[in-house]
C-alpha cells in the first residue's frame, strides 16, 4: 500500500490535472477551439476608460481643492468632482497645456495622470469605479463574451488609453498594444479580433496604418468598428465654441469649455474634407459663416488660436483614410436626430447655439460613420457596412443586435 505521504501526492497530482482542466483558457488550448475563437482586444473611445491623477501643486483655484494627494484618485470618471465648486478643481487638473515650441501638451505643474489597467477590462467596463449605471459603457459586450466562453483579462482584454490626446502623442502606448496583440496572438494560437468604438476607430486605423501588411495577416483577424467617426464629427465645433455639457444640468457648458478645449482630441475631430463639403456652412453668426476651409479663423475668433496649431498637428494622421488592410465590420447607428450646424446669435461664442440636426447616431454624422464603405475593393479584405437603425452612439454597445453580430463575428470560423 502506498504511504500516507504518497496518498497525498497523487491527491494533489490530480487536483492540479482537474484545475487545468477547468481552466477556460487550457481548454481552449487543449481542445484548439482558440482556432475558430479568437482573443479581443478592445479599444475605447473619447472619455471612453478611466484615467487616475495624483496632486502635489504649487497652488490651487479654490481653497476646497486638494493641493497634494498621498496616492492617486479616480479622475474619470468621479461624479463627486463633477458638481458645483468641485468641479473647478476638476477642470484644473484635467486640463492640458499645449506647448507651441514642442508641438505637444503637458499636465498643469504638480498633476500626474496616468491610465489604469492597460490589459484590463475593468477600465472601459465602468467608467466609473463604483460602477454606477450613468458610468457604464463596454460592460454588456464584455459580459458576452465571458457568457460566450472568453475570460476577462485572458482572452479578452482592454487597451485604455489617453484619449485627451491624439496619436501623435501616444507612441508608447501603439509599443503596448502592438505587444499585447503579438502575445494574444501567440498564447491561443489566433490571430486577434480588434473591436473599438468611437474615437477609439481613427486610433485603431491609425495603428493599423502603421504596420506591414505581413504583421496584419499574421497577427490580426478583423476589426470590428462601433460608431466610427471616420470624417469627424460636427459636435466637436460646438465643445470648442461655446462648450457641451452632455446634459448635464449641473454644468456649466461654459465653465466646462475651458478644459473642453485643451484635449487635442477635440480639434483632432473636427470635420474633414474627406466627408464634408469644402462649401458646407458648419457654423454661422450674424458677422461669419464658417466651413472647413475656415478653421484658423474660427479658432481666433472664438478666442482659442492654439486650437489651429492642435489641428494642424493632428490633421494628417488619418485623413487619408488609407485601408486599414484587414477585414472590417463597419456598424454604425442612424435615424437618431444629430447635430449637422449651429447658429449663433451675436453673443457668439459665449451663448448656446440653436441645432441644426441630421442624420446619424446621435452623436457621430451618418456621412462620417459610412466612410468604410471606400475601402471596398481598395483593399482585398472583406468590409462589412451594418447599417442599425435607432441606434444611439453609447447605447449600440447594450443593443441586442450589436451583441448577436458581435457573436456572429468571433465564432464564426
Amino acid at each position: 500500500m502506498p504511504s500516507s505521504y504518497g496518498l497525498m501526492l497523487l491527491l494533489l497530482l490530480l487536483l492540479m490535472v482537474l484545475s487545468y482542466n477547468a481552466s477556460p483558457v487550457n481548454k481552449c488550448l487543449r481542445e484548439k477551439s482558440c482556432k475558430t475563437r479568437p482573443p479581443v482586444v478592445l479599444i475605447p473611445g473619447d472619455l471612453g476608460n478611466q484615467l487616475e491623477a495624483k496632486l502635489d501643486k504649487p497652488s490651487v483655484v479654490h481653497y476646497v481643492c486638494y493641493k497634494k494627494t498621498d496616492d492617486y484618485f479616480t479622475l474619470w470618471l468621479n461624479l463627486e468632482l463633477l458638481v458645483p465648486v468641485a468641479i473647478d478643481c476638476w477642470i484644473d487638473n484635467m486640463r492640458l497645456i499645449y506647448n507651441q515650441t514642442t508641438r505637444s501638451t503637458e499636465a498643469p505643474p504638480g498633476v500626474i495622470v496616468r491610465v489604469p489597467g492597460f490589459g484590463k477590462t475593468y477600465p472601459l467596463e465602468f467608467l466609473d469605479p463604483s460602477k454606477r449605471t450613468v458610468g457604464i459603457y463596454f460592460f454588456a459586450i464584455v459580459q458576452a463574451l465571458v457568457d460566450w466562453g472568453y475570460t476577462r483579462d485572458e482572452d479578452v482584454r482592454g487597451a485604455p488609453y489617453d484619449w485627451r490626446k491624439a496619436p501623435n502623442e501616444n507612441k508608447a502606448y501603439f509599443l503596448e498594444l502592438q505587444k499585447m496583440i503579438e502575445e494574444m496572438a501567440e498564447k491561443y494560437g489566433s490571430p486577434v479580433l480588434l473591436m473599438a468604438h468611437s474615437m477609439g476607430n481613427m486610433y485603431t486605423l491609425y495603428f493599423l496604418n502603421q504596420q506591414p501588411q505581413a504583421w496584419k495577416d499574421r497577427y490580426i483577424k478583423a476589426f470590428v468598428a462601433l460608431a466610427p467617426p471616420w470624417g469627424g464629427v460636427t459636435k466637436t465645433l460646438r465643445v470648442v465654441a461655446s462648450g457641451d455639457n452632455d446634459h448635464i444640468p449641473l454644468i456649466s457648458p461654459l465653465k466646462i469649455r475651458s478644459q473642453q478645449r485643451t484635449a487635442v482630441t477635440t480639434t483632432w475631430l473636427f470635420p474633414y474634407a474627406n466627408s464634408w463639403s469644402a462649401d458646407q456652412v458648419l457654423v454661422s453668426t450674424p458677422n461669419a459663416n464658417y466651413t472647413l476651409r475656415d478653421y484658423q479663423r474660427f479658432f481666433s475668433d472664438v478666442g482659442f488660436p492654439e486650437g489651429w496649431a492642435m489641428r494642424q498637428d493632428t490633421e494628417p494622421l488619418v485623413s487619408a483614410l488609407e485601408p486599414p488592410g484587414v477585414t472590417v465590420h463597419c456598424l454604425y447607428g442612424s435615424g437618431v436626430p444629430t447635430a449637422e450646424a449651429f447658429h449663433y446669435d451675436a453673443s457668439f461664442p459665449d451663448v448656446e447655439p440653436s441645432v441644426v440636426e441630421g442624420d446619424g447616431d446621435g452623436t457621430v454624422n451618418l456621412v462620417s460613420a459610412t466612410q468604410c464603405r471606400r475601402w471596398s475593393g481598395r483593399q482585398p479584405q472583406p468590409v462589412h457596412l451594418v447599417e442599425l437603425p435607432g441606434n444611439e452612439h453609447v447605447a449600440m454597445l447594450l443593443n441586442g443586435t450589436t451583441v448577436a453580430y458581435i457573436k456572429n463575428v468571433v465564432l464564426s470560423p
